[in-house]
């Protein structure tokens, strides 16, 4: 009886070549690009966010506009933002593995006792801060975690055309407590995030020496504390409305 022998292609034991790494440098140039973009979203969302302080009228039509912005301007700048999150975020990713492998031991505790609060968490506060965005996404966005945010109760007339209430939308999200007090969590670490992501972010793009390194770090703490009161505003001011007397929210 012959025996029969496989061959294996050799193409399957052809030598591996070595992956592309990115360099560190252009590791941080991309993370410091897409978070300056993110930083400027970040500010223009929470201006027209603010705007259900105008009242029902002014936020509704504001959102009617973004909503039919023409040539699909709506979903690109969707796709734009969710992309610098994905590459923001796996730089950050890959940038902190090579930091941990480089850096010896001692040089860690080191630097570990110099870095403020803001630096030492910035892993964390980015992690739920992604968790954060998903949890955004689905709650007002798709308006999957309610589905009666999609029944025809949260749609309005205005000037004529029935448009969807975000204003209802908005108010009856914030009063639901859990909710509202997840979002004030998630902008305190966003706050921090931001007090020493935007200076560092100035940094890995060269524009940052001696002379401008406190400017720019006063800079951040300002910046960061402006985008974490106008987040908070509104669901604090649904919170104290629903809880007390005094109404904050224009009718």
């Amino acid at each position: 009886m012959r025996s029969i022998t496989f061959r294996v292609p050799h193409i399957l034991f052809m030598p591996k070549y070595p992956r592309m790494r990115i360099p560190s440098i252009i590791k941080k140039y991309l993370m410091a690009i897409t978070g300056a973009i993110l930083t400027v979203f970040v500010l223009a969302h929470m201006a027209g966010n603010l705007q259900i302080f105008l009242g029902p009228n002014a936020i509704n039509e504001y959102a009617h506009k973004l909503q039919h912005l023409p040539y699909g301007l709506l979903w690109v700048n969707r796709i734009f933002l969710l992309a610098a999150t994905a590459v923001h975020v796996w730089m950050a990713i890959l940038l902190t593995a090579e930091n941990r492998i480089a850096r010896p031991q001692g040089a860690h505790l080191t630097k570990s006792v110099q870095a403020t609060l803001s630096s030492k968490t910035m892993g964390l506060s980015g992690s739920i801060i992604l968790i954060f965005i998903v949890f955004h996404i689905l709650h007002f966005t798709v308006r999957s975690i309610y589905p009666v945010f999609q029944t025809d109760a949260f749609y309005t007339t205005l000037n004529g055309e029935q448009i969807y209430n975000v204003y209802k939308m908005m108010v009856d999200g914030f009063s639901v407590t859990w909710v509202s007090l997840f979002y004030i969590i998630a902008m305190g670490l966003l706050c921090m995030h931001l007090c020493h992501g935007v200076s560092s972010m100035f940094q890995s793009l060269g524009l940052r020496n001696k002379k401008w390194r406190p400017r720019l770090h006063v800079f951040a703490h300002i910046y960061a504390w402006v985008v974490f009161l106008g987040f908070i505003a509104i669901p604090v001011a649904v919170l104290i409305t629903k809880y007390t007397s005094i109404n904050l929210l224009p009718l």
